[in-house]
């Protein structure tokens, strides 16, 4: 089994910043997984943000990247953080950390989610 668990988010004035952070534990090869995360604002569907393999390899979201960065911890590559900088109303949404097993698999395992108001 793997857990997942999110923390950071909070309430936040436009064009401030936020850290969110996700510990993966459990079955997981440190080497072979695929990290990222997801939102959902109120009454939309959850879409994706950015994810990150063990190696370093990015993507992100159309429009996600100029304002948020994904990175993995230098110590211990099961944690992850989504940096996010001059936030926008926009973005207000609960944020799901998601796992992939395997690199290139689909996600899997969610956390429970973390929710993110950023406020006019």
């Amino acid at each position: 089994q793997v857990q997942v668990v999110e923390s950071g988010g909070g309430l936040v004035q436009a064009g401030g910043s936020l850290r969110l952070s996700c510990t993966a534990s459990g079955s997981i090869n440190r080497s072979d997984n695929r990290m990222g995360w997801y939102r959902q604002a109120p009454g939309k569907e959850r879409k994706f943000v950015a994810q990150i393999t063990p190696g370093g390899h990015r993507r992100y979201a159309d429009s996600m990247e100029d304002r948020f960065t994904i990175s993995r911890d230098d110590n211990n590559n099961l944690v992850i953080y989504l940096q996010m900088n001059s936030l926008e109303p926009e973005d207000t949404a609960v944020y799901f950390c998601a796992v992939a097993t395997k690199t290139w698999d689909p996600f899997t395992n969610w956390g429970q989610g973390i929710q993110v108001t950023v406020s006019s």
